[in-house]
């Protein structure tokens, strides 16, 4: 059975939470527990539909509990609920298998920063204060990496000798 959301009680703690000035992002930020109903539902509409197509093809699939998945985002660290098919065909679109982040807007802030001339060490340490996210220094490294060889193909490429300007 689904959880409904209390968007009342929802409703009165966001309010008094953006009155005592906190953040709407970040760690403990207002927005999270919308951003986890949010996900989750989408979730279990995505194993609802998947489960229709397998009732289709006359197979036996159905839901099969459920798990936990913890997902870095903005809005902090966020533990998801999920549910399992017993055959596990499920393949989640939004949030993907072994996914561990949401989008790719935590990549582009450390590459932001990273070409700000942010060391790695003041990378995480601004990510767990900001989010209350742990990032090691190695998945910064992996982030900054994925886009070294293109920075540096953009910088080494060759140049004319003169541009017209128009």
């Amino acid at each position: 059975m689904k959880k409904k959301m209390d968007w009342k009680s929802f409703e009165e703690s966001a309010l008094s939470k953006l009155k005592n000035g906190e953040k709407l992002e970040g760690k403990d930020g207002v927005m999270a527990p919308l951003i986890k109903h949010l996900l989750e539902t989408a979730l279990g509409g995505e194993l609802d539909a998947h489960l229709e197509e397998e009732k289709a093809k006359k197979k036996k699939n159905r839901k099969n509990g459920k798990g936990k998945k913890g997902l870095k985002t903005s809005y902090g660290k966020i533990e998801l609920e999920t549910s399992r098919d017993r055959e596990g065909s499920f393949d989640p679109k939004i949030i993907k298998k072994r996914q561990t982040t949401l989008g790719d807007g935590l990549d582009g802030k450390i590459i932001s920063m990273y070409s700000r001339g942010m060391s790695y060490e003041d990378i995480r340490v601004h990510f767990e204060e900001l989010y209350g996210l742990e990032l090691s220094k190695a998945h910064i490294s992996g982030v900054t990496d994925k886009v070294w060889t293109e920075i540096t193909a953009w910088q080494n490429r060759p140049l004319d000798k003169m541009y017209p300007i128009i």
